[in-house]
C-alpha cells in the first residue's frame, strides 16, 4: 500500500559536486522520511575544491518550478538555500504566503570561500527574513543581516534577537565559524532562547553543512515537530554528519548526509552480530577468559554516538556450573560501563565496533601478543593532579592517541578482575581473536 510522507520543497542552487545545494537537501530530506521536491535557482560548476562557475536560472523558470510543485503537492515545509540574485530573492518573497514552515538559509558564501550571492541582493533578504518561520545564518551571514559581530553565544543571542525584530518567527545563529572547543548554536524566538552545544570536530570536510542542517530542520517541521525539537534533531544530525564526513574528491570532502539513516539501518545487523557472538561464546564456554562475576559483549552501530547505539546482553553473561549463560536478551542501551568504554575508544579508533570483557590474568596478558596488534595499557594512576578521578575518556585518549593502528585490546590495571577488554571492528574478528586467545591460554595452562 502506498505511503504518504510529508513533502518538503527546496528552493536552492544545484551543486555538481553533490555535497551541498539541492543535492544535499534532497538526500537529507529523503533520509529524514519526507519526500523532497525542488526548484533550482542556479546551476553551479563546483566540487570539493571550490566553485568554478555559476549559471543563474531565469526567474520565469524558477517560478514555473515552484508553481509546478505547489499545484500538485501538499507541501508541508520549505527551505531556501542559494538564491543568488535580488530578483530571485524577491520572487520567493512573493510566494511566501504559500510556503509553510519556511526555513531560510541565507547562503552568501560557500564553505570554500566562493561568493554565492550578489552584493546587491543582500538588502533584499530583509523582506525574506521577515517571512521566515526560521532563519539559519552562520556568524558571517548574521553579521551582514543583523549588523552584529558574532564572536560568542551572547553575541549570537543579540544577532538572533535582531533577526526576530526584523520579522522572523525565530533565528538559529550557528556557531561553526566561531572559535572554541565547542560549537554553540543559539535559537532565538520572541519569547525564549535555546542553546545547543556539541564538540567541535577537527575537520575541513564541512561542505554542505548549512544545507544539511536547514533541510533537516525543515524535514522535522514537516513531520509536525515543534521548533526546538526540530532544531535539536537537526543539530544532532549535523554533528554526526560532520564527525563521519565522506572522503570524496581531491578537496576536504563532504558531510555525510545519510549518516543517521545508515546508522539506524544497521541496528538490526549489529544486534544480530552480538547474538551470534554470544551463541559462539556459550558453545565454546571459554571460562578461562571470563571474570567470576560474568562478562558481556557489546556491538556499536557504525556511527554510534551514545549508549542508545550500543547493543549488549541485558544483565550480562553469567558463569554457571554448566558454562556460560546470558541473563536476558540483546538490546540497545543495556551496555553500561563496557558500552561507555567502546564509545570512548571510538573517539580515537572509530572503526572499533565490538568488545568482549575478559578476566585479567597473567596467562591472558602473556597471550595478548598473539593478536598481532596494539595492546593498550591504561594508566595505573586513575587520579588527576587535584586528587580527583581522571575521566575514562582522558585515560583512553592518553593511551591510544599516539598509535596509528586501532587497538586489539585494552588493559586496565585499576580493575581487579575484569581488566582486559578485547576489541574488534566486526563480530567475526571478535570471535577469531577470542578463539586465538583461548587457544593460547589453554596452551599455557
Amino acid at each position: 500500500m502506498p505511503i504518504r510522507p510529508p513533502v518538503v520543497l527546496s528552493i536552492a542552487g544545484s551543486d555538481s559536486g553533490g555535497g551541498a545545494g539541492i543535492q544535499a537537501d534532497l538526500k537529507t530530506i529523503e533520509a529524514g522520511g519526507a519526500f523532497g521536491t525542488s526548484a533550482i535557482t542556479s546551476v553551479t560548476a563546483q566540487n570539493t575544491r571550490g566553485v568554478q562557475g555559476t549559471h543563474g536560472i531565469p526567474v520565469a523558470a524558477v517560478e514555473a518550478q515552484i508553481d509546478a510543485v505547489l499545484s500538485d503537492f501538499d507541501v508541508a515545509a520549505v527551505k531556501t538555500g542559494m538564491l543568488g540574485r535580488r530578483e530571485v530573492v524577491e520572487t520567493v518573497v512573493e510566494y511566501a504566503d504559500r510556503l509553510p514552515n519556511l526555513v531560510v538559509d541565507p547562503v552568501m558564501v560557500a564553505t570554500s570561500g566562493d561568493r554565492l550571492l550578489e552584493p546587491e541582493a543582500e538588502s533584499a533578504y530583509e523582506d525574506l527574513v521577515a517571512e521566515a518561520a526560521l532563519v539559519t545564518p552562520n556568524a558571517d551571514e548574521a553579521a551582514v543581516l543583523a549588523g552584529v559581530d558574532v564572536t560568542d553565544a551572547d553575541a549570537a543571542r543579540e544577532a538572533g534577537a535582531v533577526l526576530v525584530e526584523m520579522g522572523a518567527d525565530a533565528a538559529l545563529v550557528k556557531g561553526g565559524h566561531v572559535p572554541g572547543d565547542d560549537v554553540v548554536d543559539v535559537l532565538v524566538t520572541a519569547a525564549t532562547t535555546h542553546t545547543f552545544r556539541h564538540d567541535r570536530v577537527d575537520t575541513d570536510a564541512t561542505h554542505g553543512s548549512g544545507c544539511t542542517l536547514s533541510s533537516a530542520v525543515a524535514t522535522r517541521l514537516a513531520h509536525g515537530d515543534d521548533l526546538p525539537s526540530a532544531v535539536g534533531d537537526g543539530v544532532s544530525l549535523l554533528a554526526s554528519a560532520v564527525r563521519y564526513g565522506v572522503d570524496v574528491g581531491e578537496g576536504p570532502g563532504s558531510v555525510h548526509h545519510l549518516v543517521e539513516a545508515r546508522n539506524e539501518a544497521a541496528r538490526d545487523e549489529t544486534a544480530e552480530a552480538v547474538e551470534r557472538v554470544v551463541g559462539l561464546l556459550v558453545d565454546r564456554a571459554p571460562t578461562a577468559l571470563v571474570p567470576s562475576d560474568g562478562t558481556n559483549i557489546v556491538g556499536a552501530t557504525p556511527y554510534a554516538e551514545s549508549l542508545r547505539d550500543v547493543a549488549a546482553v541485558e544483565g550480562g553473561i553469567g558463569r554457571t556450573r554448566d558454562g556460560l549463560r546470558p541473563n536476558r536478551g540483546v538490546r540497545f542501551g543495556a551496555a553500561g560501563r563496557l558500552g561507555s568504554l567502546i564509545l570512548t575508544i571510538r573517539e580515537v579508533a572509530p572503526t572499533t565496533r565490538f568488545a568482549l570483557e575478559c578476566r585479567r590474568s597473567s596467562a591472558l596478558q602473556r597471550a595478548l601478543p598473539e593478536l598481532d596488534g596494539p595492546v593498550v595499557e591504561l594508566s595505573a594512576d586513575a587520579g588527576d593532579a587535584d586528587g580527583g578521578n581522571l575521566p575514562l575518556t582522558q585515560r583512553v585518549s592518553d593511551a591510544v592517541a599516539d598509535d596509528d593502528d586501532s587497538p586489539v585490546a585494552v588493559v586496565d590495571p585499576t580493575r581487579s578482575e575484569a581488566g582486559v577488554t578485547l576489541l574488534a571492528p566486526d563480530a567475526g574478528t571478535l570471535v577469531d581473536r577470542t578463539e586465538r586467545l583461548l587457544d593460547a591460554v589453554d596452551d599455557r595452562n
